[in-house]
């Protein structure tokens, strides 16, 4: 059986070390829009494989740097 996954990602925390970038101004950099930052950073939607790399280009990191992917514990597709 496959184990369910969990990605959850270092946006917010990436965003204090750039200089207090807001939500919006990352969305604007990254092509998308500030809820969908906000969604990201609540953990209430995971990104098209392409987001996910440009948020990474923003911070000019790794996607890895960005987000992580898990087996959620105990649980099983």
């Amino acid at each position: 059986m496959k184990k369910k996954m969990i990605i959850t990602n270092k946006i917010r925390m990436l965003r204090f070390f750039a200089g207090e970038m807001t939500q919006l101004e990352l969305a604007e950099k990254a092509g998308a829009s500030r809820q969908t930052i906000m969604a990201l950073e609540a953990g209430k939607y995971t990104p098209s494989l392409e987001l996910a790399f440009r948020i990474a280009d923003v911070f000019d990191v790794p996607i890895g740097e960005v987000f992580e992917c898990r087996p959620e514990e105990n649980s099983c597709v």
